[in-house]
């Protein structure tokens, strides 16, 4: 039986469903925007998120390579957002019709809790095929935890191959697979090779090269967001580094660890990344609200639900008109959630005030993209620029985005520490099993007893 929880009576309640980009801006804004309502208990903002802290995704890479700290890439929202009610639960069960939720909590029943405005910013997982072995052996690249076991699996598998003259062995360890040449998929590839090249200089029988990683992607190009001339151009920089780039290549099994690719490649790899796309949450599909036939929330070009009063929606889980194309929809990037939560926030204010609602229209100004310490790929306003200049304009960019002036500076405090000492480049696996030692200490030190006991047992018969 879930518990009712009941909030300001009188007091217009309203419901954010996520706290990723599109989730924690909006309420940032709303912040802003309703900051005496707040104040006076005129409203009442609740964020829902079984996390308590917004990602900003496109340092995962950079995180995973140890160029930045993890914390630091990750906003706490109970800081950020100290005029909401922020709830560490999951949505499992929501009835705009009726203006009720269903949350799961971290621990303890479920609740329902009643609304009157809905915010559906869940965002998106990562979308797999059934494909043998990838459930067992595949890691995904959306979540700082998965960035952090990516970084110490890497690194692991380098110890691996130091430790052990077995040939098989080291094949399969120095052997790195990543599925999905899109920005997560090329960008933590190009981190990851960086950061193990850097690595095997202090090994003795690991050589550079000796490393070898593969990246497999569907498609005729990679980085389809930054132009098929600059895609062409960052394809052709990977493999001048000795990087396997296999395009219209789809990965067949990875049963056992052995990578079987449709091209007829088959090689043992201890290592497998899928970055091959994303789809909606499946919060989405526990709802009552309209979804297209891929799975997301039919979205107007005023950031609300398709023939819906009272709920707004914006970013990977929504399918947002994109007025700048007719009849294409707006791609389920960074760019366009931070812009449409902002346009978001603004229309939810003026529903509030009775104010009509203005439409979401958005010109791409380009992409970014890093390929490693000092390496990148940009197409930005028409004008395409690569190598250095790129990486610059790369870091520049996102360090402008991160929310928060504290994150900011803790930033380029690691960019700037990074400029004077090397990189960090330590396995710290035995964080994932933390009480490994204590157990194994525990048993070894009752065994004793147990036999004693025995002992003393044989005595007395």
């Amino acid at each position: 039986m879930a518990r009712i929880a009941k909030g300001t009576p009188g007091a217009p309640h309203v419901l954010i469903v996520g706290g990723g980009y599109v989730g924690m801006y909006t309420a940032l804004r709303l912040q802003k925007q309703l900051r005496r309502e707040l104040k006076h208990g005129e409203v009442e903002i609740t964020i829902v998120d079984p996390n308590s802290y917004m990602t900003y995704q496109p340092f995962l890479p950079e995180a995973a390579a140890g160029n930045i700290s993890p914390r630091h890439v990750v906003a706490p929202l109970r800081q950020v957002l100290p005029r909401c009610t922020v709830r560490n639960a999951r949505v499992t069960e929501l009835h705009h019709g009726e203006r009720w939720a269903i949350l799961q909590p971290l621990a303890g029943p479920p609740e329902r809790i009643s609304y009157d405005y809905l915010v559906m910013a869940a965002g998106s997982v990562s979308r797999t095929l059934p494909i043998p072995g990838l459930a067992e052996h595949g890691i995904g690249f959306k979540t700082i935890g998965e960035a952090i076991h990516l970084r110490n699996h890497v690194l692991a598998q380098l110890e691996i191959a130091e430790s052990t003259d077995d040939e098989e062995i080291r094949r399969k360890a120095l052997t790195f697979v990543f599925v999905g040449g899109g920005f997560a998929g090329v960008e933590a590839l190009a981190e990851l090779e960086d950061m193990a090249r850097g690595a095997v200089k202090y090994m003795r029988k690991v050589n550079p090269q000796d490393l070898r990683f593969v990246l497999v992607e569907a498609a005729d190009r990679i980085l389809p967001e930054v132009g098929a001339e600059m895609g062409k151009w960052t394809a052709e920089q990977l493999r001048g580094r000795g990087i396997d780039v296999k395009l219209e290549t789809f990965l067949q099994s990875a049963v056992g660890g052995f990578i079987e690719c449709s091209d007829g490649s088959a090689f043992p790899a201890g290592t497998l990344v899928w970055t091959a796309g994303v789809k909606a949450s499946p919060v989405v599909r526990n709802s009552d609200l309209p979804l297209n036939e891929r799975g997301q929330v039919k979205a107007t070009e005023y950031l609300t639900v398709e023939g819906v009063v009272r709920a707004f929606t914006a970013g990977d889980n929504a399918a947002v008109p994109d007025l700048t194309q007719e009849g294409m929809f707006c791609a389920p990037n960074a760019q366009h959630a931070v812009r449409q939560s902002k346009v978001l926030a603004d229309n939810l204010v003026r529903s509030l005030r009775g104010k009509s609602l203005k439409p979401y229209a958005h010109n791409s100004v380009g992409s970014v993209a890093g390929l490693g310490l000092h390496k990148g790929v940009a197409n930005t306003y028409g004008f395409k620029i690569k190598g250095f200049p790129a990486w610059v304009m790369h870091r520049t960019y996102h360090v402008s985005r991160v929310p928060t002036f504290n994150r900011k500076v803790r930033v380029l405090a690691d960019w700037t520490l990074a400029l004077f000492f090397k990189r960090e480049t330590v396995s710290l696996g035995s964080i994932e099993q933390p009480r490994a030692e204590f157990e194994l200490a525990a048993l070894s030190d009752a065994k004793p007893r147990d036999k004693a006991k025995e002992k003393a047992t044989e005595n007395a018969a």
